[in-house]
């Protein structure tokens, strides 16, 4: 079978990233005959098609797989050439993570700090529900993802990085407004919540488990931010279920009170990357789980 040629791949990444084969042409200084023809040279060596022609165009998902491939091979150029040729004005190692926003808010960016300002590093993260952020690996996005998933991918590694423990807490006002009686079918019917997003299912697990709601019967505001559950509980407009590690603070000052301290939802979390790693990427994840192992109950 004849090797890839990576210029193809090359076309149809940017078709992707540009949105179009006339900007991907542009961004190629090639023309749109040539883009396209590259692609064409991909879907007839691998005999299926790598692009859904629809506007913008979309990946099949076997043009996802290549995509992923094309990508970890660049940040591997982009890796080693500097060390072959060093130049201080060589380009930034660019590094993309798929990360839940709770992790973002807490541990993540201490986690990262000392490589980031040692390094020449463009970091892009992208923040997603901790369920769905391995479809971001799994698709060649990034190179390493946050996720409450155990089992890594093929080719992939999945290192513990620690436990989160979620608590159900309110401001004392909004706790003497909704629940004087106690914290009981009732009055969890009664109050209004938060959720992160549509996607986001720990409140309705949680009272679903203990208190047998269920889901979809319960009030809730939705905001995509991890700071903003935060500042809507202390600000009395909701209760919520927030990692402790990010209120312990509220908690010492009597700002949030835990609403059942007896009962709280865990979550153990991981960190997929690619097996085969070196250099930058294997510093990272070093760093990351050596952080996260002493900031995190284990």
């Amino acid at each position: 079978m004849r090797g890839l040629d990576y210029r193809w791949i090359e076309a149809l990444d940017a078709v992707i990233s540009q949105r179009g084969f006339e900007r991907a042409a542009e961004y190629l200084c090639i023309t749109q005959s040539a883009v396209s023809q590259r692609i064409k040279q991909l879907e007839k060596l691998m005999a299926q098609p790598m692009l859904v022609r629809e506007q913008p165009p979309r990946p099949t998902a076997a043009g996802q797989k290549m995509l992923g491939l094309y990508r970890r091979v660049r940040l591997l150029e982009q890796e080693l050439l500097p060390e072959l040729t060093p130049d201080e004005s060589s380009q930034p190692l660019s590094v993309s993570i798929a990360t839940n926003a709770d992790s973002l808010a807490t541990w993540l960016l201490p986690a990262l700090s000392p490589l980031l300002r040692s390094r020449r590093i463009e970091l892009n993260l992208m923040i997603e529900d901790e369920s769905r952020t391995l479809d971001k690996l799994r698709g060649g996005e990034v190179v390493g993802a946050i996720s409450m998933e155990s089992t890594p991918m093929p080719g992939c590694v999945a290192d513990y990085l620690g436990r989160v423990d979620f608590l159900c807490v309110a401001s004392p006002s909004f706790a003497d407004k909704y629940f004087s009686q106690g914290v009981n079918r009732d009055t969890l019917l009664a109050a209004p919540s938060v959720a992160f997003d549509y996607h986001d299912d720990v409140h309705e697990r949680f009272i679903h488990q203990h208190f047998n709601l269920p889901f979809g019967s319960v009030m809730k505001h939705t905001v995509r931010s991890s700071e903003a559950f935060v500042r809507m509980a202390v600000e009395g407009i909701a209760y919520c279920l927030i990692p402790r590690i990010q209120i312990q603070q509220e908690l010492d000052a009597g700002t949030l009170v835990n609403l059942t301290p007896d009962t709280f939802l865990t979550r153990r979390m991981y960190w997929h990357h690619w097996a085969l790693e070196s250099g930058v990427l294997s510093d990272l994840s070093e760093q990351m789980t050596h952080y996260a192992g002493k900031v995190l109950p284990q």
